[in-house]
Formats: C-alpha cells, sequence, structure tokens
C-alpha cells in the first residue's frame, strides 16, 4: 500500500493547490513524489507546455519515489483529510520525463512579478489569437523567447513556455514578489513564492564580447 504523510494542514493545503492546477491544466496528468534525506516529499509534475513544475512539502512517502494520478491525490488531499493518506495506485510507467539533480544550480537574476506578469499577459493575448486546430498555441509561439537574464558569466533566454507554465500553475503571488532564475549545465530553473518550473536546455551560454 502507498502511503503519504503531511503532518501540517497548511502544507497540506498547498500540496492540494498544487494538485489542483495541475489537473486543471491537464486532467490526465500524473504526480511524482520524491522523498529527500531531509524529510522533505517534492512533488512533481510535467505541465501542457512541456515544462516541469514542483512543489515541496515537508513528509513522508512510502515508497520513496512514487508516481501517481494527479485525480486520485487530490481526492486524497481533499476528500480523505488527515496526516496520512493513500495518494492512489502506482503508475511509476506514467512517468516519462528527465528530473534534474537538485544540485549544481547557480543564480542568474531576480525578475520583478509585475515584469514576468505583463509580458505573460501579452503572450497569452497573442496565442488567443493564433489557437491551432486543438485548441492550443503554435509551437513556434511557445518557443518564443521573451525575457533575457544574464549576469558577468552566463545569459539564459526565457521562452513564453515557462511562463505559461508559471501563470497556469498559480506560482507568482503578488505583483511586489520577485523571480529567481537559476541554470546549471541542463536545466533552467525560475522560482516563484508558491513553486518552481524547470525546463531542459543544452548548455549554459557565455556572454560574447
Amino acid at each position: 500500500m502507498t502511503k503519504l504523510q503531511v503532518p501540517d494542514v497548511g502544507e497540506r493545503e498547498s500540496l492540494g493547490t498544487f494538485v489542483a492546477r495541475l489537473v486543471r491544466l491537464d486532467a490526465q496528468a500524473v504526480v511524482r513524489l520524491r522523498a529527500r534525506g531531509d524529510g522533505i516529499v517534492d512533488a512533481w509534475a510535467k505541465t501542457p507546455f512541456d515544462v516541469l513544475a514542483t512543489r515541496s512539502v515537508v513528509g513522508e512517502v512510502d515508497p520513496r519515489d512514487l508516481t501517481v494520478s494527479g485525480n486520485e491525490l487530490l481526492a486524497a488531499l481533499s476528500v480523505a483529510g488527515g496526516e496520512l493518506m493513500n495518494p492512489g495506485r502506482p503508475q511509476d510507467l506514467m512517468w516519462r520525463s528527465e528530473l534534474p539533480g537538485g544540485a549544481g544550480f547557480r543564480f542568474v537574476e531576480e525578475l520583478p512579478v509585475h515584469v514576468v506578469t505583463d509580458v505573460t499577459d501579452r503572450g497569452l493575448a497573442v496565442a488567443r489569437e493564433n489557437l491551432g486546430p486543438k485548441g492550443t498555441p503554435p509551437t513556434s509561439l511557445l518557443d518564443q523567447e521573451v525575457l533575457t537574464v544574464s549576469d558577468e558569466d552566463t545569459e539564459l533566454k526565457i521562452s513564453l513556455r515557462c511562463l505559461f507554465a508559471l501563470a497556469g500553475m498559480g506560482f507568482t503571488g503578488s505583483a511586489d514578489d520577485r523571480v529567481r532564475v537559476s541554470a546549471n549545465s541542463g536545466w533552467l530553473r525560475l522560482d516563484a513564492r508558491y513553486g518552481a518550473v524547470l525546463r531542459q536546455r543544452r548548455s549554459l551560454l557565455p556572454l560574447v564580447f
């Protein structure tokens, strides 16, 4: 039997909000729960924008790496109640995405949330005018790089995919908050108040002078 224990009610509500947002974006989504050695459970999900989303809570999961249905996990969190629950049947074969390692991310820059929100809203307006046959924006639009951040060593370009995922999961918080941008050799990461999104990349791009 699978087990998920999240003692704090606020943490359970936080995880429930994460899963509810995900299921709203993709009714067939699965959630991967991974225990860390410091008593933290990381919840991972692949959004429809081909971007990973993650949120962490204090707790334990058994087995320590488990993929379950988003709908079943949401029911366990919102209906069953209590700190110890059955998160759902194992569906490990449904997880087909690589996960980034936890180490090696280097901070590059912070972006004001109001800037991120403004660019996202303009992108959404264009997306609504250019929906494809399945009601989704074209890949060419999602792949548009709309923000660039840099420090003395690195330049990172952020696509609409990442911004749409950040907004769709409700991660950004208030207009006064900031989004932290970091990267390692394989991944770009955007950390906001309520969670993070990650997108695979080939390599860090050095600045050219």
